[in-house]
């Protein structure tokens, strides 16, 4: 508040001045509510303390009489000021005694005609009985000495003590707590609640709780005097009178622009147990009802969707299902966002959203074309169909590419291989490059053909790997067995014989067509001279 009211002085533009101010008067408002009701609510308090905490209210609220003092305190001659009777008369409406009454010595030092009445009126003003925190007396105690230090100051002005000043007069007549020199003051007191606050200082020093209604609804009607109709304010304050807490809560949720005052205001009078007996029908008591709707305001909010996570988290019957649902409508604009989304939802085991999350950021990586990040979440994702689908893409780079991208996280896959059938075939076939590159020439053709014979490799990838054997077939000594290179002539004859008739072919495909023919007869007479090489090897072997 003391930021945004500097922010407003200081604005050039004059309709952000506006809007800061009138933001700083939302604030002021919602602290005068919050501190009333924890005077009402909270502390309890009984006769006697009620009215030094509501005091202590007006004048934490009304807070002009301070700039007011130093301007007048400030100037050569004090008593001589124009706003010198203006201030006496604020710190006598508020209740600030030995502050007016230092006032009227600095009168009674520079003007002795009245020395003396400022005197006796400084005498009345010391001798006014106030229940003072610290004090032992009882209430019946402190009346019957109110009453008699009333009619002193009656006594006073019936003999016209001050009739000489008028200033002195109306103090006094303030002090007796004259509903008319009262009303005459209304510029200063500046709003009905001040005026009932002084009202029942001069009036009714030991107010109980239970009359306080009475008093508030008559300052109300008296100082507004059928000129104006009462404020949202107004019925807030009214209702807080009337300890009416239901109605407090429901008036400030019609009157204020969110849910951030309410539910912070019902949150600490349910700690209070000020609501137990107020359950709404829909299952959730109040306090829950407030937050939750205040949370759901924050995930409308950029970056404040975070604090919203923490309030859901406070909110035992409905706080989870309602995470669940506002978490999955979050814009997953940045990775980082989505980290950070992922990140509340594993910490509270969220398993379905995680697993949503995952896939939408799999898919937005499959779209810009990042195959290693879309196959890490959708290993986060536990989410089979799509990693057969980013191994298809990733098998189907390879084909057009000659090479792997991401080659660590493929080598790192570890037991997420399992996840589905087109993702481990993707392992081990980047299993059997690595052993291949290692040298280990009998190893990578085991797992080269048990990927074949194993249905695990897709039936579009057999050439590619028949053509990956060629080079194993075309070494100086025999690493296919003549089993494993029946085997591997099975698999091409099956791969040939199955092949569709197209209608009639264009340039492209009919070269293609030259291509595969060609690679098919390297094939049959690499596998030819394998099986040779393999009978002769297998048949000297057994013969010896």
């Amino acid at each position: 508040m003391e930021e945004m009211h500097q922010v407003a002085i200081a604005a050039k533009d004059p309709a952000s001045g506006r809007q800061l101010s009138s933001q700083v008067s939302i604030l002021s408002a919602m602290e005068l509510i919050w501190n009333l009701c924890e005077i009402l609510f909270i502390e309890v308090a009984p006769a006697g303390p009620l009215l030094l905490h509501l005091l202590d209210w007006v004048r934490l609220h009304v807070c002009e009489v301070d700039s007011l003092s130093a301007d007048v305190l400030g100037s050569e001659n004090p008593s001589k000021h124009e706003n010198f009777w203006k201030l006496v008369t604020v710190l006598v409406l508020q209740g600030r005694l030995d502050e007016a009454r230092q006032m009227l010595s600095k009168e009674a030092d520079t003007s002795p005609t009245s020395a003396g009445m400022c005197r006796i009126l400084g005498d009345l003003m010391r001798t006014m009985p106030i229940l003072s925190p610290g004090n032992t007396q009882t209430l019946t105690e402190l009346e019957l000495k109110w009453q008699h230090w009333h009619e002193e100051c009656e006594r006073h002005l019936q003999d016209g003590t001050f009739a000489a000043s008028p200033h002195l007069e109306s103090l006094c007549k303030i002090m007796l707590g004259d509903e008319a020199a009262l009303l005459e003051q209304k510029e200063l007191l500046s709003n009905w609640y001040h005026f009932l606050v002084t009202r029942l200082l001069y009036s009714h020093p030991t107010v109980k709780p239970i009359d306080l209604h009475f008093y508030a609804q008559s300052s109300l009607d008296l100082f507004l005097g059928g000129e104006s109709s009462p404020e949202p304010l107004d019925n807030i304050l009214m209702a807080a009178f009337e300890f009416d807490i239901h109605q407090v809560i429901k008036e400030c949720s019609i009157a204020l622009s969110n849910w951030w005052f309410v539910a912070h205001l019902t949150d600490l009078l349910d700690h209070c147990k000020l609501l137990q007996s107020h359950n709404l029908y829909f299952g959730s008591n109040m306090r829950e009802f407030l937050l939750l709707e205040y949370a759901s305001g924050l995930f409308a909010h950029h970056s404040l969707w975070q604090l919203g996570v923490d309030y859901f988290d406070y909110c035992p019957e409905l706080g989870r299902v309602s995470l669940e649902l506002h978490i999955e409508r979050i814009p997953l604009n940045t990775e980082q966002k989505a980290l950070k989304v992922l990140r509340i939802c594993e910490q509270r085991q969220m398993t379905e959203q995680v697993r949503s999350i995952c896939k939408i950021l799999a898919m937005k990586a499959v779209r810009n074309n990042r195959l290693g990040s879309a196959l890490s979440w959708s290993i986060r994702a536990k989410d089979a169909a799509f990693a057969t689908l980013v191994s298809d893409r990733f098998l189907r780079d390879y084909c057009e590419r000659g090479c792997f991208s991401d080659l660590d996280l493929i080598d790192n896959l570890g037991p997420a291989m399992m996840l589905s059938d087109r993702l481990t075939f993707l392992g081990k076939y980047r299993e059997f490059h690595r052993l291949y590159g290692e040298k280990r020439f009998v190893d990578a053709a085991s797992l080269l053909l048990s990927l074949m014979t194993s249905q695990i490799a897709p039936r579009s990838f057999w050439m590619t790997l028949l053509t990956d054997a060629l080079p194993l077939l075309e070494q100086k000594q025999v690493i296919f067995s003549a089993e494993q290179t029946y085997e591997l002539m099975r698999c091409l004859e099956d791969l040939t014989s199955g092949r569709p008739e197209h209608g009639e072919p264009d340039a492209q495909q009919l070269q293609d067509d030259d291509i595969e023919t060609t690679k098919v007869e390297m094939l049959r007479l690499a596998l030819a001279r394998n099986l040779a090489g393999a009978i002769i090897r297998e048949g000297s072997l057994e013969g010896s």
